[in-house]
C-alpha cells in the first residue's frame, strides 16, 4: 500500500467515525432509494440497529406525504440533476407516538456521468397522535387514487410506457408507484400484485375494463 493509499484509509475511517457520531439522522441510499448505510441516531429512528436498515426502502421506513415530491426527484435523478431535494414525511417512532418532518436528499457520485447515491438526512419536526394500529382481518387496502389506476392499468394489461403515458407520469413514476405496493403487499412480480390487488378488495373483480373499487383508494 503506498502512501496516498494509507492517506485514503485514514480519512475514509475518520469520516466513518464522524458518520457514526453524527446526532442527525442519515443514511446513504441508491438511486432506487434502498438503504446502504446508516448512522445509529437513523436506526434508533427505526428502532433497530443500523446494520439492520441496509437494504429497507427509506420511504416505506418513512411516508412520504406527497406523492408528487417523490415523482419530481425520480425525473430529476433520471435527469442527472444535482441538487438538494425535500420530501414532507411521517412515521412511527419506536414508542408509538406519530412523528413527522422531512427527508433531504443531496445526489452524490465521483462523476457526473456516474449514477449518483443519495445522502438522506431526516429532520424531525414535531410529534402527532400515535397511528392507528394495523386491523387484524384484511379489508379493503387503502391505495392512492394514483396507485389504483396503475393497478387497473397494469391488470388491463398495460405496459409501463402505456401506464405512463395514461396517467402523465414518466416510466420510473409507474414504477415507483409498483415498487411501493409490491414492498407494502410483499408481492415477488406484477401477476402477484395484480392477485393481490383483486384479493384485497382494490379492484373489483367480474369488471372489464378493470377498476378499483370507490372505498378502496383514497
Amino acid at each position: 500500500m503506498d502512501m496516498r493509499q494509507g492517506d485514503a484509509v485514514v480519512w475514509r475511517n475518520r469520516a466513518m467515525t464522524l458518520f457514526d457520531r453524527v446526532s442527525v439522522p442519515v443514511a446513504v441510499c441508491d438511486a432506487e432509494g434502498l438503504v446502504v448505510l446508516a448512522n445509529p441516531a437513523m436506526a434508533a429512528e427505526c428502532g433497530t440497529t443500523p446494520g439492520r436498515l441496509r437494504g429497507r426502502q427509506v420511504l416505506e421506513l418513512f411516508r412520504p406525504q406527497e406523492v408528487t415530491q417523490v415523482e419530481r426527484i425520480v425525473e430529476a435523478l433520471r435527469l442527472r440533476r444535482r441538487s438538494r431535494y425535500q420530501v414532507s414525511v411521517c412515521w412511527r417512532a419506536p414508542c408509538g407516538t406519530g412523528r413527522y418532518g422531512e427527508l433531504m436528499a443531496d445526489p452524490v457520485s465521483d462523476t457526473v456521468e456516474d449514477t449518483p447515491a443519495l445522502l438522506v438526512m431526516l429532520r424531525v419536526r414535531g410529534e402527532c397522535a400515535a397511528e392507528p394500529a394495523e386491523p387484524a382481518e384484511p379489508g379493503p387496502a387503502p391505495v392512492t387514487a394514483v396507485e389504483g389506476r396503475v393497478l387497473a392499468l397494469l391488470a388491463g394489461g398495460a405496459t409501463g410506457a402505456r401506464a405512463a403515458r395514461e396517467l402523465g407520469l414518466t416510466v420510473d413514476g409507474v414504477n415507483y408507484h409498483l415498487r411501493r405496493l409490491s414492498a407494502r403487499w410483499g408481492a415477488a412480480n406484477r401477476t402477484e400484485l395484480v392477485a393481490r390487488a383483486y384479493a384485497l378488495g382494490v379492484l373489483v373483480p367480474g369488471v372489464w375494463p378493470p377498476e378499483t373499487r370507490p372505498d378502496g383508494a383514497g
